[in-house]
């Protein structure tokens, strides 16, 4: 069996080793040589598995510690895999994850590299179960602090951290945030609704975007869509709005997400032409037909000159009638509203 590794990017200490699916706590102390009083003694908790080559890291502390410039958010976890990095408190004390046939590597494994603080056991996805209720915008249940763990992870080249387009990853580790979450996917609801009911789908592992999908995230993609259908079967008005969920063909926010969103399109959010044609155009595309798209030719492609598609005059997605401004085409789509 491969041994683990966790190695100290500004060579603080010598390389610790991380048993097999053994919990190991490790924050501020002599084990990493770290005396920032932000990093609490108890800042992560690590639990590595070396047959499958990644390691899970549970945020302890209560500042943040991040995984590829993604804050994990107290009492939530998430994978590191071999090419990934761990910043320990306050994108701080960066350390990567190694695996090697070797036990004698990185040098002996004598008192000076014993990582064991307060080690304890448990099955290896911890006590963290899945939230087991879906709800309503109305009536949203906030889900608890432990984030399922993705055990699939695709290295990502992140926007710097702070970077708006990461908004997505910081929300969906936020249980205040959080309408539903299973072992694969979050819902959230949408910061800026378009509509009565916007909701995003988003699942665990890291996928930037449309074009990084592959052939084996089908069933992904369709898991995705059935908690889509579950949203929509829940709501309380369900029965007098119609739904779509699907893809923007570009979209300005980094990590994939499946748009839930009802067609009155009556929200104070929507503000202008890019809003509107972003989710009634060819430029929404729907959930099902990506999800053949993968299934027939194992990815998925954008045509070129989508962007354009944002600069079309506004027209009602109903009758089609053209609207000279943002609020005409308001006061146009109220005539359609179910009574």
């Amino acid at each position: 069996m491969p041994t683990c590794w966790l190695v100290s990017e500004d060579d603080r200490h010598k390389p610790i080793q991380l048993p097999h699916q053994q919990a190991l706590i490790l924050g501020r102390g002599p084990e990493t040589k770290i005396k920032d009083q932000k990093c609490s003694r108890n800042q992560v908790e690590l639990r590595a598995d070396c047959n499958r080559g990644f390691i899970i890291v549970k945020q302890l502390g209560t500042n943040p510690t991040n995984v590829e410039n993604v804050i994990v958010g107290k009492g939530n976890q998430v994978p590191l895999k071999p090419g990934q990095k761990l910043c320990m408190v306050n994108q701080l004390y960066p350390y990567t994850v190694q695996f090697t046939e070797d036990t004698s590597t990185f040098g002996s494994t004598g008192e000076g590299n014993k990582p064991v603080k307060r080690p304890y056991q448990k099955d290896f996805h911890g006590d963290e179960g899945p939230a087991s209720k879906m709800s309503t915008p109305s009536h949203t249940e906030q889900a608890s602090n432990g984030a399922s763990v993705a055990e699939k992870a695709t290295p990502q080249k992140a926007e710097p951290a702070g970077h708006w387009s990461q908004g997505l990853k910081v929300s969906m580790q936020d249980p205040k945030m959080q309408v539903y979450k299973d072992e694969k996917v979050v819902v959230i609801k949408d910061k800026y609704p378009k509509a009565r009911y916007h909701w995003l789908v988003l699942p665990w592992e890291s996928i930037s975007s449309l074009k990084a999908l592959k052939a084996d995230h089908c069933e992904l993609l369709k898991h995705m869509q059935k908690v889509g259908d579950r949203l929509i079967k829940h709501c309380p008005d369900a029965q007098k709005l119609r739904f779509r969920q699907g893809y923007h063909a570009i979209p300005s926010m980094s990590h994939i997400h499946l748009h839930v969103i009802s067609q009155d399109f009556d929200s104070p959010c929507l503000k202008n032409k890019k809003h509107w044609n972003s989710f009634t155009t060819d430029y929404f595309i729907d959930s099902q037909e990506i999800i053949a798209k993968l299934e027939r030719d194992g990815k998925v492609s954008v045509k070129e000159g989508m962007g354009e598609l944002l600069k079309l005059p506004l027209c009602c997605h109903v009758c089609r009638k053209e609207q000279a401004t943002i609020p005409k085409l308001k006061d146009h789509l109220k005539t359609h509203l179910p009574s």
